[in-house]
């Protein structure tokens, strides 16, 4: 049964107080799952947390408060959920924004590269351990179409030189999926499977969060005529968190619920190598705390 599906089985979500993340948190808990939501506004927190509870009828939800862009929060958020909770069954990398003006981090870094893919790869990289005593479980990278379009700039990550919204957003969600196609490889034999997906354009996307061009950026980057409902766009994320159909699957990116054919870039391992070199280094002062 739906209901039982999960039950037994935590789940953390990122970008969880509204969009496909409060939707997918709301029917996972319908299916028995204990949901830890994770934003940086409380007041918005506390209210997914309830909605959810009351929604899904199971009130094992609860909150954690981080801002994703700030790696120490980062590391702190993994650690609290650590002290916690004794397992993690499904860690969903969700948060994400785009930016129309470039914004710099205060540990340096492009605010949609930090946000959209560090904060994953940091994220994973420190509940890796808990996720492996708790396998089979599951990671599962939220990315989009628009990596189709990206490429990652070794010599100017950061976008120091020139940034344009599109390029950020487009360098991070390709990086969403070289770090899935290259965790994938490291979690072979571990029962901890590494998947990605494209949401599909969601009526409450996130280029509408990006004042006066939202509509435009979402229809040039998708291609989408007709944008779809948060309920349609959390379908394939909640199937990779709950089907029995994608148990064992690793290493792929999901639209529609089918795994799909990415970019011919985001497949050159060597490329992805480098990315994920290239974040270590980035990442070193807060993986080796």
């Amino acid at each position: 049964m739906a209901e039982s599906l999960m039950q037994g089985k935590t789940v953390l979500i990122t970008g969880a107080t509204d969009g496909i993340g409060k939707q997918a948190a709301m029917e996972l808990a319908a299916m028995g799952a204990k949901t830890v939501l994770v934003g940086r506004n409380e007041d918005k927190c506390i209210q997914a947390v309830h909605d959810v509870a009351e929604l899904s009828g199971n009130s094992d939800a609860s909150y954690l408060l981080a801002d994703l862009s700030s790696m120490e929060e980062v590391r702190q958020l993994a650690h609290e959920f650590i002290a916690r909770h004794d397992r993690l069954d499904v860690l969903i990398n969700n948060a994400g924004a785009a930016f129309l003006t470039r914004q710099e981090t205060q540990d340096g870094f492009e605010k949609t590269f930090a946000l959209n893919h560090l904060a994953y790869f940091l994220l994973t990289d420190l509940l890796l351990d808990l996720l492996k005593g708790s396998a089979p479980s599951r990671v599962i990278n939220v990315s989009s179409g628009s990596h189709y379009r990206g490429k990652i700039r070794f010599q100017d990550p950061h976008l120091r030189r020139f940034y344009l919204v599109l390029n950020a957003y487009s360098q991070s969600k390709l990086a969403n999926v070289m770090h899935t196609y290259a965790l994938a490889r490291r979690l072979e034999g571990s029962r901890v499977t590494a998947n990605c997906l494209h949401p599909g354009l969601v009526r409450t996307g996130i280029f509408r969060k990006v004042q006066g061009v939202g509509p435009v950026f979402e229809k040039f980057l998708f291609s989408a005529r007709n944008p779809i409902t948060v309920e349609e766009g959390a379908e394939t994320l909640v199937y990779l968190a709950s089907s029995e159909e994608v148990a064992s699957n690793s290493g792929s990116y999901y639209y529609k619920k089918k795994a799909r054919t990415t970019s011919d870039l985001s497949y050159e391992v060597e490329v992805q190598e480098r990315l994920w070199d290239m974040s270590v280094a980035m990442l070193d002062p807060w993986l080796n705390k």
